[in-house]
């Protein structure tokens, strides 16, 4: 097989559905059914994927603050997804006759005479568009049909996605393949010394934290980790105050603001996005991993937390479950503040239960692989070029 893959989401910041295209990105060259992979981005074929995520240099946030700021202007926003629409549309034509399947991994599909395959990684947009911005909805909400109609298959991260995808567009089942995500080897538990040289630059102490990793945005649901911070008792926040690690969401000014009083405070910290390449040591020294999020389509953070031997506490919402297991981590209802907090405070305190949870969380990470999510993928490839040849 041939494969055209996508690549314009592997940009900083390097959030899940970056994450998901780049490690698969670079894994199914090596697979033996792949013949040769194309990537597209930047408005141009490349036939390698040499590229790693930018750090956090104060131009590639100015570019972000530039993106987010032009996705908000309706007119410059319709005029720029125009745009990579024809430049996909032009590459995918050059490749008509060569018996290329196309991948999408980050929702979309352009025009393409050939097999189609996008990866759906939630439905957020439809579901909790109260989540993300105006234009960003109105865009999806016109493209995601347009991709549903394209495609012979779609790939989930979780199986609670397939369902609700092919409930809410009554797309066929059988098309729908779900290929769940994974930690890098990179998350794995380290010892103190290990972690000293990335724990010592953000001025934190190794077992001394809680850590939430993620986007800053409503449906992560952060409000009620502050609001457990806010009760808990004042030496106990101080000696294991809330780290909180990600880029800012829409909507996330007022939890910011939250997060700084806190850290006035002495019992909080929000670090902002951190680089890839120290979020494996800032999690493996967290005494405890929080997640309280209302809706995902997978929980990458929460399976990264498990690799890394961090106790996990997270909510039981939509796909977390099946990331987590029966016992990989502790599940609350996402809205139950008094149930978290007895959670986290047990968190803090239970040595014993913390050495547990981490044998637990460290076998439950274990099942997942990036492997595992390639062969699935190339799973759904195969089904996409046998509808395609019998339409």
């Amino acid at each position: 097989m041939k494969i055209l893959f996508n690549a314009d989401a592997i940009r900083y910041p390097l959030t899940g559905i970056g994450r998901y295209a780049h490690e698969l990105g670079n894994r199914l060259p090596k697979a033996e059914e792949i013949e040769k992979v194309l990537y597209f981005r930047d408005g141009a074929l490349h036939s390698d994927l040499s590229i790693r995520p930018n750090t956090g240099n104060h131009s590639e946030k100015a570019r972000v603050r530039l993106r987010r700021w032009a996705g908000s202007m309706p007119l410059i926003s319709k005029a720029y997804h125009k745009l990579i629409a024809k430049q996909q549309e032009r590459a995918a034509c050059k490749l008509k006759d060569e018996g290329y399947i196309y991948h999408g991994p980050n929702y979309y599909l352009p025009e393409f005479s050939g097999p189609c395959v996008a990866t759906f990684h939630d439905l957020s947009i439809f579901l909790w568009p109260e989540c993300h911005p105006e234009a960003r909805v109105r865009h999806m909400s016109k493209e995601l049909p347009l991709t549903i109609k394209r495609a012979q298959v779609l790939l989930t991260d979780s199986e609670f996605t397939r369902q609700e995808i092919a409930s809410y567009f009554n797309f066929p089942l059988d098309r729908i393949v779900t290929a769940p995500l994974a930690a890098s080897p990179d998350y794995r538990p380290m010892s103190a010394f290990e972690v000293a040289p990335v724990l010592s630059t953000l001025k934190l102490n190794y077992g001394s934290y809680s850590l939430f990793v993620g986007t800053l945005d409503p449906r992560k649901n952060i409000d009620i980790l502050i609001d457990v911070y806010e009760r808990m008792p004042d030496a106990l926040r101080q000696r294991i105050p809330l780290i909180v690690a990600g880029f800012e969401g829409w909507h996330s000014e007022k939890t910011i603001e939250r997060l700084k009083a806190g850290e006035h405070a002495g019992w909080a910290r929000y670090l902002g996005f951190v680089d890839e390449a120290a979020l494996p040591s800032l999690y493996a020294g967290a005494r405890v991993f929080l997640f309280p999020s209302r809706y995902e389509g997978f929980g990458l953070p929460v399976l990264e937390a498990m690799a890394a031997g961090v106790p996990v506490i997270c909510s039981n919402a939509a796909s977390l479950p099946e990331v987590t297991g029966t016992d990989g981590a502790t599940l609350i209802p996402a809205d139950d503040v008094d149930q978290l907090y007895d959670a986290i405070v047990r968190a803090l305190e239970d040595d014993t239960w913390c050495v547990a949870a981490r044998e637990r969380g460290i076998n439950r990470a274990s099942h997942f692989s990036w492997d595992k999510t390639a062969a699935a993928t190339i799973t759904a490839y195969k089904l996409a070029q046998k509808i395609k040849q019998q339409s």
